[in-house]
């Protein structure tokens, strides 16, 4: 019971963590199938709970609580949605880490000189579509230093580059030139 306990304490302590702390960090996402060599995508992400801006490729995304905003460069157009909390799930892997807790084994082991702590979550039920969702976090502060979700064949790793927690508050919300196309899709 001890062991469970320390579990759901340090996913718990991580998520709470992601609430009401600003998250700021580069990224590189590597996605990875048995016989294609891996892509890597760059990019830049800032989020507090489930509000974040997001940055890669030629797009950019921001979401306020209640409206997703969706530019892409290439086209300059704007699109804004009202998303569904699924979509917002499979958006953003650390909702999608909250929303597995209550689906999921949890396991935890600390690795690299208990400089950092493993967090494994297994679907009880595999037909959600993931083998595992692995979480890893430096102990000291529960930073998120890499999520890994193995899906079949396919494995998709985020690397955080340099995350910390700041403290200044951020716009999360997409301004558009006057020139932009706006596509508001809001019902």
């Amino acid at each position: 019971m001890k062991v469970l306990l320390t579990i759901l304490t340090v996913l718990s302590s991580f998520l709470a963590n992601l609430e009401t702390k600003t998250l700021q960090s580069d990224f590189t996402v590597t996605v990875a199938e048995e016989v294609n060599a891996p892509m890597n995508y760059p990019g830049t992400i800032s989020m507090c709970g489930d509000q974040f801006l997001l940055s890669m490729f030629n797009l950019q995304a921001a979401y306020d609580g209640k409206t997703l905003y969706m530019y892409s460069a290439e086209t300059d157009e704007l699109t804004l949605s009202n998303p569904t909390q699924q979509e917002l799930v499979e958006t953003n892997p650390f909702l999608y880490a909250k929303a597995l807790v209550n689906v999921c084994n949890i396991t935890e082991r600390t690795v690299s000189d208990g400089k950092q702590t493993l967090i494994t979550l297994t679907p009880k039920d595999q037909s959600i579509g993931i083998n595992r969702f692995t979480l890893r976090v430096r102990t000291s502060d529960l930073m998120p230093l890499q999520v890994e979700i193995k899906e079949g064949k396919k494995t998709s790793t985020l690397k955080m580059k340099e995350p910390k927690f700041v403290s200044k508050k951020t716009v999360y919300q997409l301004t558009p030139d006057k020139d932009t196309y706006i596509n508001d899709m809001r019902i």
